[in-house]
């Protein structure tokens, strides 16, 4: 399916893409685990400079019934390379595209962008499932 969805883009990313995102069934529901995704290699746009903004990404989460397939997870974070996009949007869009998909029992997710000008940036959101 995923292979089916990138032939469809175009060879640079322009917009951002949740459809990338696929999930798989968590094998051990009831059993609480907490994942930790992280990677330095996020990039994004500055929406007024067009200059790129790199981060440290971590997404933490506790899985309900579904995990995030990992290489769907690359591809949309991905998608982001070409967006203008405010680090607290681009934080909050994360959040709310990965909860959407895979309605863990709770997640936050962390974007430390690298200084620029002087000033570090670091944007956390979190997400908890009301029972």
């Amino acid at each position: 399916m995923l292979k089916n969805k990138l032939k469809k883009l175009k060879p640079t990313f322009n917009q951002v893409d949740p459809s990338l995102l696929e999930v798989m069934p968590y094998e051990y529901p009831g059993k609480r685990i907490e994942l930790n995704i992280e990677t330095s290699e996020f990039t994004c746009l500055c929406p007024w400079s067009g200059l790129p903004d790199f981060a440290n990404l971590v997404i933490r989460y506790v899985p309900n019934k579904k995990v995030i397939e990992l290489k769907s997870l690359k591809y949309y974070l991905h998608s982001y390379r070409q967006v203008g996009i405010v680090h607290e949007s681009a934080v909050n869009r994360i959040l709310n595209d990965l909860v959407k998909v895979c309605k863990p029992k709770g997640m936050t997710v962390e974007l430390a962008f690298n200084i620029r000008g002087g000033l570090k940036t670091t944007v956390k959101a979190g997400y908890k499932k009301n029972v």
